[in-house]
């Protein structure tokens, strides 16, 4: 090959590198909002946790996975619900409202581990019954879950039969406590407003 070939084919190839090559995508996607059904409600509790659900047809405890255990209380509503997903996945492991008839038992050989029974579990939307049991790094962290589970079913007892949860009943007793000093401070202002220009006729 010539210099002369070799020098066009050179400048050929510089060009083809040079070259800036852009492609408009076919379809264009948008940003989508995904929700996570939480937007609606209040953390109260939350606390890292490892939970089993019992094999009835085997007869054996298998593990569903390790992430934060969630109380959440429904900003309209007041009613509390437990909601657990895995680490990374994000995937629910456990999701379902506290009611009445749901009490933590101590586990066989435990002091940081706790066993329920749920009517309605609803994960993968499809509810099912279940026995759960929820393990924490713990026996502290684990009675403190026991205490905040305890009062959420309280709350929803309380809701369900149609009375104020006992913090929303002594959020309004404070209010009224309240308005109670206000009226009174306002009547002593007006007492002494009224005292004043009687002692300044007394002067004249």
């Amino acid at each position: 090959m010539s210099d002369t070939e070799k020098n066009t084919a050179a400048g050929a190839q510089e060009e083809v590198e040079n070259v800036d090559i852009h492609f408009e995508p076919v379809v264009k996607l948008q940003d989508v909002e995904v929700k996570t059904h939480e937007e609606d409600e209040t953390p109260i509790f939350k606390m890292r946790s490892k939970l089993f659900r019992f094999d009835m047809e085997n007869k054996e405890w298998k593990e569903r996975g390790t992430g934060d255990v969630k109380l959440l209380e429904h900003k309209e509503s007041g009613k509390v619900r437990l909601l657990m997903r895995r680490d990374k996945t994000l995937k629910v492991c456990a999701n379902h409202y506290i009611t009445e008839d749901m009490v933590l038992s101590p586990n066989v050989g435990s002091d940081r581990s706790w066993v329920w029974n749920v009517a309605a579990d609803l994960v993968e939307d499809e509810a099912e019954r279940q026995m759960l049991a929820i393990r924490f790094g713990s026996s502290d962290k684990a009675n403190e879950f026991k205490e905040a589970f305890e009062k959420a079913r309280n709350t929803n007892k309380a809701l369900a039969a149609g009375e104020q949860p006992e913090k929303k009943a002594e959020t309004k007793a404070e209010e009224k406590a309240e308005a109670k000093a206000e009226t009174k401070a306002d009547d002593k202002a007006e007492e002494k407003a009224a005292e004043e220009p009687k002692e300044e006729e007394k002067k004249d």
